[in-house]
């Protein structure tokens, strides 16, 4: 697996996602970081991570988010609906999220990244 390209979904304003980067860094793996607020994905890409999670859209929301508890607190959304709300307000993934092949894992805590190598 060694071959196939790490992917890290990152913010890096949260220790979490530092500290998955960092791990990663120390293990001497090459990884593609994406500044996932800055190049957020798209709904088909989205789609993807969560299948690849294996998560529902509502698994992945941040609910300590203002955008959550001005917009989304106490409401009950479809699927579709909350990859909606991920999309248009990015800042609501979870993070970090880390990616290779066909395998994803949410870093929380941060050592779940290392299941990917």
């Amino acid at each position: 697996m060694s071959d196939i390209p790490l992917r890290i979904y990152h913010n890096n304003r949260c220790s979490k996602s530092r500290a998955a980067c960092q791990l990663i860094a120390e293990k001497g793996i090459a990884a593609e970081i994406v500044d996932y607020l800055a190049n957020p994905p798209s709904r088909e890409e989205l789609r993807a991570l969560l299948d690849k999670l294996g998560m529902k859209p509502v698994e992945l929301v941040r609910r300590g988010e203002a955008v959550f508890k001005e917009h989304y607190a106490g409401r009950s959304l479809s699927d579709d609906e909350w990859l909606d709300a991920l999309v248009a307000h990015p800042i609501l993934i979870e993070r970090p999220i880390a990616v290779r092949g066909e395998r994803a894992v949410l870093g929380r805590p941060p050592e779940k990244v290392l299941e990917l190598l």
